[in-house]
This record gives structure tokens, C-alpha cells and sequence, in this order.
């Protein structure tokens, strides 16, 4: 049986669109994690309050347009549109996103320059997270009309994972080290409000390159699977979702995953506070290293997944990657305890190489999950169409940013409340960023090395407060709890209900050698 599948060029236009996309989705990730709390000054309780709710809704929403996408139908399918239209609305609204103006912790909740500014962050954030789906969603779904050979949507798959991981490792290291380091130099020149201009300036270069990137995907793919002649509306998909058991234990399995996703939220707000100041050239230092470990050991792992499946059932190595992740984040815990009590902490040779290791175990880990979490929730579109005789690519693969969504917004949850406990938000970052601006390129005032100073050294104070050792010992202990022993708790939580997986390797072969016989048999192959 000759199996329709993509040429090579359309397999490159497509994962240089996820790179670019992902390019997008790490700049908010700044957003969200840095920015707002740290340039802005945005109290922490109301920031977590704002996410979770854009998080929440947004995570609700993607079912929905899982359901209009699986609903199009024109000349050039039913994913692709979209690809081609969103990419100009979604890297608007980001860009829209960083220029709101800084929250005024001198002045109350209420007053009309705080709640425009809370509104602006929100609302804006919140429209981008809805633009980022209706583009998401058919960029994924995409991947399995691309090509009816269940080997090649495997590779694709894992390809696409590895040019995603380019994109967001080029974001992550580059974008906000840059921006700080830009915020400094339009400082040394007395710019008014120096960080923020640094950022916008950035987020516009960063911006419009995932953009221009983003929408290679839509320009030059071409869907091979014709969608179903069966549309099923929003309430059905529903209840389609939660019946189809494989993808329901994916689904659940995948929430609960939720702490693991704290790795992204507090990485750059770490990597600033502990390790660089606002040294860019030194952050970046340190994210090449830390970061390069981990997105090393992503791509990797992702690349090399499709051959460990011909060893292993995806069930199995989706339990094993999850087993995996525990041991590096125990350890990296036990690494910062240790290097309290060590001169330069975790900058000691003798320290961050086995912390450069713990972190390219982590994306061994990382890449694994995510990318044999993909070829799953496929497997689960296969078993629908089996069943019920309808592909719903969409509304399945929107379980994915489902997943990613929940995931944060119960993350963001728990770093708010974390945030709390050590009174790390509003005027006390103020109060930081005032520090780090005092202590410039001198590595002796950065918190690392005065949190041992004792709990009644004043380390900075100015009009707002003052910020004392004790207080920043507690800060950096609250922020490399949340990096390493919450994702293992969500690593052991995670593999739960896949214990018992519903869709054996039989069971699927059947599946895929009926669906396959069946397109030919009623024409849904597009020549």
C-alpha cells in the first residue's frame, strides 16, 4: 500500500515554523515570568491572579477552537488557514503586551493608574493567549495530515520537537539578557525608565522574527488527510474527548504534570537573581551552560526518540522519562543546600559542573516526555477515527496546550503562594532591582553572596523599605525549591494513570492497519 506523506521541503517549512512560534511563546514566557514582576513591579498575588485566570480560560477555550478548526472546511484544509492569518495577530498582541506602562507601588490598588496598568497586562496577555491558540492548535494538529505513514508522523513529530526546542533555547537564552543588557546601556545614558525601553526594544527585534518564521508553517505545507465528513459540535467534542480512554489518561496524566512546568516560570527570574545581576553578558554565560545543558539534553532525547520506540512501548518510555526527571531535581536541591556553605555558592567549578549535569539529565527528561507525550495523544486521534470514524486532529491536539495551560496556571498558582510566604513581590523586587542596580558588575553585593550576612544586615534600603540577608536567604531557597522538588513531585504524580494504558501496541496496530485500508476504501486521501 503506497502511503501519502510530505516532501522534504514541506517537513523543513514546517519545523521552521514551530521554531519560530516557540520563538514567540518563550518572549511571553518572559513576559509572564519576568517582566510583570520584576520591570513592571506588578504585585505578585495580583500577577498570579491574572494568569491563572488567562491560563484557566484559556485552557477551556482550546477545545473550542479544537472544534471550529476540525469545523473548516476550504481549498486549502482545514488547519492551514489558520497558519497562514494568526501569526500577524498573535505577534501583534505580544508586542502590544510589553508596553504596558510600570504598576506605581507608592500609589493604592485602586487608584486609575494601577488598575489600567493591571488591566492592560491582563487583558492584552489574556488576547495573545487566544491568538496563540487559534495558531497552536492547527500548527500541531497539522503534523498528522501531513502524512498517513505512522512512521513518518513519528519522525516529523520528534523533528518538530527538536526545532521547537531551537526556538525557545534561542529565546530563553537570548531575549531577556539581551533586554537587560540594552536597559543598561540606555541607563548609563540617563534614559528615563531604561529596563522597560530595553525590553520593548528587544521584544520587537525577537517578535518579528518569530513571526516571519511562525508563518513559513502556513505558506508551505500541504494537508494529505481530507477531514471527516462527520462534525461533531463543541458539547459532543466534549464528551468525545473524555470517552476516548487513552487520550483521557493522557489528558489526566498531563495536569498532572502541572509542577514541572514551575521549571519555566522561575528559570530566567532565577538565573537574574542567584547568578548574573543585570549582567546580560554574564546571564547569558551562565544560561549557555545551565540552559544549553538542558536544551541539549532535549534535543537529544527528541531526536532520539523515534529509535527508542522500536525498543520500547510508548507507554513505557513515558513512564521512564517521568522516573528520570526525579533524579536530577533531587539532586540539583541537594546541590544549592550544599552551596550555601560553599564561597560563589553554585558558581564554584566544583558545584556547577554536577549542576550542569542535573540539568542536561533534566532535558534528557524534558524531551522524552514531551515528545512521546505528542506521538501518544496521535495515537489517540487513530483510535477515534477507528471507533467512531472521525479525526478530530484538533480538538485532540488542543488537549496538548490544554495540558500546557492547566499546567501553568496551577504552577503560577503555587509560585504566587511561594512568592507570598517569602514576601517576594511589589515593593520588595523593587527593592531587589534596586540592589542589583547598586551592585553593577560587582559579584560580592549580588544576593548570593550576602544572604549569609544574618537576618539583621541591611543589605539596601531606600524610600520604599529595606531588604535585609535573612530576607534574601529565603528568597533564594524559595526559588530553587520551586525548580527542583516540586517538578519531581509532578514527575511521580504524572505517570499515575498511565500505569494501566488503555491502547496496547496490538491494539494499535489493528487501529492503524484498518484506518489506513479504510481512507482508500471512501476516498479521504487527497492526491
Amino acid at each position: 500500500m503506497h502511503l501519502k506523506t510530505y516532501t522534504p521541503r514541506e517537513r523543513n517549512m514546517y519545523m521552521t515554523g514551530l521554531f519560530g512560534q516557540n520563538i514567540l511563546f518563550n518572549v511571553a514566557a518572559a513576559f509572564t515570568g519576568y517582566y510583570m514582576q520584576s520591570v513592571l513591579f506588578i504585585p505578585v498575588a495580583i500577577t498570579g491572579v491574572v494568569l491563572v485566570l488567562a491560563q484557566v480560560w484559556d485552557a477551556f477555550n482550546d477545545p473550542i477552537m479544537g472544534t471550529i478548526v476540525d469545523k473548516t472546511r476550504t481549498k486549502w484544509g482545514k488547519c492551514r488557514p489558520y497558519l497562514l492569518f494568526v501569526p500577524i495577530i498573535t505577534s501583534a498582541m505580544l508586542m502590544i503586551c510589553f508596553l504596558c506602562v510600570p504598576y506605581d507601588n507608592a500609589a493604592g490598588l485602586m487608584s486609575p493608574h494601577n488598575i489600567m496598568v493591571i488591566l492592560w497586562a491582563g487583558g492584552f496577555y489574556i488576547l495573545w493567549g487566544m491568538s496563540y491558540t487559534a495558531g497552536d492548535i492547527p500548527l500541531w494538529g497539522i503534523s498528522a495530515l501531513l502524512t498517513e505513514d505512522e512512521k513518518h508522523r513519528r519522525s516529523l513529530q520528534a523533528a518538530a520537537r527538536v526545532a521547537a526546542g531551537v526556538g525557545a533555547a534561542i529565546a530563553m537564552v537570548g531575549f531577556q539578557q539581551v533586554a537587560i543588557s540594552v536597559g543598561g546601556v540606555l541607563r548609563t545614558r540617563g534614559v528615563a525608565d531604561a529596563d522597560r525601553k530595553g525590553f520593548i526594544i528587544m521584544a520587537a527585534v525577537f517578535i518579528a522574527f518569530g513571526f516571519a518564521t511562525f508563518q513559513m508553517a502556513g505558506l508551505f505545507t500541504r494537508e494529505k488527510i481530507a477531514p471527516s465528513k462527520k462534525k461533531n459540535k463543541v458539547g459532543e467534542n466534549f464528551k468525545m474527548m473524555w470517552k476516548n480512554k487513552p487520550f483521557r489518561q493522557v489528558l489526566v496524566s498531563g495536569v498532572l504534570a502541572a509542577p514541572r512546568n514551575l521549571t519555566n516560570i522561575v528559570a530566567l527570574t532565577l538565573v537574574t537573581y542567584y547568578f548574573a545581576g543585570k549582567n546580560g553578558a554574564v546571564g547569558m554565560l551562565y544560561l549557555v551552560m545551565i540552559g544549553g545543558g538542558t536544551f541539549g539534553g532535549m534535543f537529544v532525547a527528541s531526536a532520539l526518540t523515534p529509535k527508542l520506540l522500536t525498543k520500547f512501548t510508548k507507554r513505557n518510555l513515558y513512564i521512564y522519562s517521568n522516573l528520570l526527571e526525579v533524579i536530577p531535581d533531587v539532586l540539583m536541591f541537594v546541590l544549592y543546600l550544599i552551596s550555601i556553605h560553599v564561597e560563589g555558592g553554585l558558581t564554584a567549578i566544583s558545584l556547577l559542573i554536577p549542576a550542569i549535569i542535573c540539568f542536561t539529565v533534566k532535558g534528557v527528561s524534558m524531551g522524552l516526555y514531551s515528545t512521546v507525550q505528542t506521538a501518544l495523544i496521535s495515537d489517540a486521534v487513530d483510535y477515534e477515527d477507528f471507533t467512531n470514524h472521525i479525526r478530530p486532529d484538533a480538538v485532540f491536539f488542543s488537549g496538548q496546550t490544554f495540558i500546557v495551560k492547566i499546567g501553568n496556571g496551577l504552577s503560577q498558582i503555587l509560585y504566587a503562594a511561594l512568592c507570598g510566604i517569602v514576601l517576594f513581590s511589589g515593593k520588595n523586587v523593587e527593592l531587589l532591582q534596586g540592589l542589583l542596580d547598586k551592585a553593577g558588575s560587582n559579584i560580592d553585593l549580588l544576593p548570593r553572596n550576602l544572604m549569609e550576612l544574618g537576618s539583621n544586615s541591611v543589605v539596601f534600603s531606600n524610600s520604599l523599605g529595606s531588604l535585609t540577608a535573612d530576607h534574601l536567604y529565603w528568597i533564594m531557597f524559595m526559588l530553587f525549591f520551586a525548580i527542583t522538588i516540586l517538578p519531581a513531585i509532578g514527575s511521580v504524580l504524572t505517570i499515575i494513570p498511565m500505569i494501566k494504558y488503555e491502547l496496547t501496541p496490538e491494539k494499535y496496530e489493528v487501529c492503524l492497519k484498518t484506518i489506513q485500508q479504510r481512507r482508500r476504501d471512501e476516498g479521504e486521501i487527497i492526491e
